[in-house]
Formats: C-alpha cells, sequence, structure tokens
C-alpha cells in the first residue's frame, strides 16, 4: 500500500489514495490484454513494449488517437460505465488498421470529476476488453481528478494506439483503380460518432433513453445507443493475407460522405447502390424522431456500415467469404468509377 497522503489536497477535492485504489482494481483488467512484448507491470512512469520485427524489411509506426466524444454523456444517464472503454480502444486501432498496421500496444487517458475507484476499475475494465478484441496490450494510462472543471459524477476518456506494419504493406489510396469493389462491414450500431446530434434528437423530441420502441426489438433506445462500436482490427488483417485489400475506409463522423472518399485517390469516386444497404433500425428510428432527411444521415451516420474494403473485382467474392470467416457480415455494396463526384449513393 502506497503510504502517500494529504489532507490539504484531500480538501481541494482531489484524493490521492482513490487513485492508488483505483490502480490495484484496474491491474487485473491490464493483465488480460497481455501479448508478447508487453510488461505486466504497471503503474510505473511509462508503458514499455518489446516489438517483434521478425520478417520485416522496413518496419513502419502508426499512431492514432481519438476519444468517444459526447457518447460518455449515455453512460452518465445510465450509470453504466463498462462500455464506453471498447469505443475509446475501436475509434483508434479502427483508423490504424487502415493502413494495414496491426496495433500492439494502447494507453488511456481519463479526467473525472472526482476519482471514483469502482467507477475507474470499470471504464478501465472496458478498454481492456477493446484491446482484448484488437490484440494490442494496455501498457499504461493516466487518471487525472479534476475538481471544479466538471461536475463530480463526470469524466472524459480518450486514448492512443500504435501499431507496425511494414512498409511494403502499408494501405494506400493510390493503389485504387477504376472498377474496383467496394465491400461492406456492418457496424454495431451508431458506434461512438454524430452523438451531439443523437442527443439533441432525443431533447427535441421528448424521447427518454428507458423509451423502449417495436423496431428495436423491444430493447430500449439508451441501450441501443450505448452498444460499443465494432473491433474490426482482427478480420481485416485476416483478410489482408486473404486477398489483395486496395484500401479501407473506417466510417466515422462526416459518414459515407467525408470517409470513403479519404480511400481514394484523386479523379475517382465511391458508387454506392443504396438498395445492397443494411441499414439498422436505429438509423431510421433517429431519422423519424428529428426529421433528418436521409442525405443528412449519410453525412453523419455509419447508417449500418462501419467500414469499408476496396479490392479488385477478382477478388471481390473471396473478400466476402474471407470476411464472413472471420465472423464480419460483409457484401458487397459499391464500386470504384472515374468521376469528379467523390461520392454517389443512388
Amino acid at each position: 500500500m502506497n503510504e502517500s497522503k494529504s489532507d490539504f489536497y484531500a480538501s481541494a477535492g482531489v484524493d490521492i489514495t482513490a487513485g492508488y485504489r483505483a490502480v490495484e482494481l484496474m491491474k487485473s483488467h491490464v493483465r488480460r490484454t497481455l501479448i508478447p512484448g508487453a510488461d505486466d507491470d504497471i503503474g510505473g512512469f511509462g508503458g514499455t513494449f518489446v516489438p517483434n520485427l521478425a520478417g520485416m524489411k522496413e518496419p513502419v509506426l502508426v499512431s492514432g488517437t481519438d476519444g468517444v466524444g459526447t457518447k460518455v454523456k449515455l453512460a452518465f444517464e445510465l450509470d453504466r460505465h463498462d462500455t464506453v472503454g471498447i469505443d475509446c480502444v475501436a475509434m483508434c486501432v479502427n483508423d490504424i488498421v487502415c493502413c494495414g498496421a496491426k496495433p500492439i500496444f494502447f494507453l488511456d487517458y481519463i479526467a473525472c470529476g472526482r476519482n471514483i475507484p469502482e467507477k475507474i476499475a470499470s471504464i478501465v475494465g472496458g478498454v481492456a476488453e477493446g484491446c482484448v478484441r484488437s490484440g494490442c496490450a494496455l501498457i499504461g494510462g493516466e487518471t487525472a481528478e479534476h475538481p471544479g472543471l466538471m461536475p463530480e459524477e463526470e469524466y472524459d476518456l480518450a486514448g492512443f494506439a500504435v501499431g507496425i506494419v511494414d512498409r511494403e504493406r502499408v494501405l494506400r489510396p493510390d493503389s485504387v483503380r477504376e472498377g474496383d469493389v467496394i465491400v461492406a462491414l456492418r457496424s454495431s450500431g451508431v458506434h461512438s460518432n454524430g452523438f451531439s446530434l443523437v442527443r439533441k434528437i432525443l431533447a427535441e423530441s421528448g424521447t427518454k433513453l428507458t423509451d423502449t420502441f417495436d423496431e428495436l426489438g423491444g430493447a430500449s433506445i439508451g441501450e441501443v445507443l450505448l452498444t460499443p462500436t465494432k473491433i474490426y482490427v482482427k478480420p481485416v488483417l485476416a483478410l489482408l493475407d486473404a486477398v489483395k485489400v486496395k484500401s479501407v475506409a473506417h466510417i466515422t463522423g462526416g459518414g459515407f460522405y467525408e470517409n470513403i472518399p479519404r480511400a481514394l485517390p484523386e479523379g475517382l469516386g465511391a458508387r454506392i447502390d443504396r438498395s445492397s444497404l443494411d441499414i439498422l433500425p436505429i438509423f431510421g428510428l433517429l431519422a423519424r424522431l428529428g426529421g433528418v432527411p436521409e442525405r443528412e444521415m449519410f453525412n453523419v451516420y455509419n447508417m449500418g456500415v462501419g467500414m469499408t474494403v476496396i479490392v479488385p473485382p477478382e477478388d471481390a467474392d473471396r473478400a466476402v467469404e474471407a470476411l464472413r470467416a472471420a465472423g464480419e457480415d460483409a457484401y458487397v455494396c459499391g464500386s470504384v468509377v472515374r468521376s469528379e463526384t467523390r461520392m454517389e449513393i443512388c
């Protein structure tokens, strides 16, 4: 037990001993994420990791950082804190796998109004689960108590992931050609983007998080909205070994219209077959409650497609089969066309 204790600091709203207690509670979660190269110690000044570079000609590190955004407001209201950590990891590792990189380690940062050790440990438990799902190690993090900056019951969560890939296997949009096929990977829901609009829709329509809807299978809208972001790392890495993948797009804030063009070179556009899309019921419900036009929905949300991969037409069937074998609900949703219009949904 750490002997450090400050009554003066506690009188200012910061409980040092709560921080020590939180670290002890989260250690079991961190151990779940251990992979070769990771140190099983936590609590030092820095996290260490020894990467396996065997077989790599020119290793490249790929990093990504992100948070959960205002989705945490739903966690506060529902008093459920074990899933937002998965979201935090997902938003980072799904980005770096778009480069073809395998995530190797993750660090988190939690700022809170008051350090309640059990709540912090629950958040970190979600982070650890996200790391397990993506095959990376949680090697460190930081919890900062900020009395006066935010209400005692609130917190914010962000993270940072690092992955590795051989330079010759880095995915770049310039390999995409006219006629290539776009394959969709199903999302688990709204993921972690557009929640400021979600909350506006709920407030203006008078909808409570506990309200249930037939189109959601009788589930409450809060339960469905809090569904964590799907992590695509393992199936995408398996796909890279199965077929020639040209480019990958993670569908986050900005929806189809911002993210899919990022995976394309200049002069080419994506043509998405609207009838092929498996749009999840939550998006139809949000559009109805908020009177949001479909064009706007596709410009904000993933609409049931959390990630797209672009492959040569001759590899399209094998790509779908490989993704389904890896547990993903994948299907062809469009093609790459020569066009100055970067995104068409028709």
